[in-house]
């Protein structure tokens, strides 16, 4: 475990980068182009990054970010 200190400036800016890597891991997991094995591999990123989130973010965010009950994987 780790601890962490960081201003309002910092947390925000945490914030933004989590938001911007989610949207676009949230893109990608739609993308039915993807192989559903490499899928897999952005969705165990995707819990890792939102769990980070949910740690600083509004609860109105967190809402925003949660992830549905399952994704389109087209097995090929």
């Amino acid at each position: 475990m780790i601890g962490l200190l960081v201003d309002d400036k910092e947390k925000e800016e945490l914030i933004y980068l989590l938001k911007r890597e989610m949207d676009e891991l949230l893109f990608d997991l739609y993308d039915e182009r993807i192989n559903h094995y490499v899928k897999t591999g952005m969705e165990e990123r995707y819990d890792i990054l939102y769990s980070l989130f949910k740690r600083i973010a509004s609860p109105n965010d967190c809402l925003r970010y949660m992830k549905k009950a399952n994704f389109s994987h087209n097995k090929d």
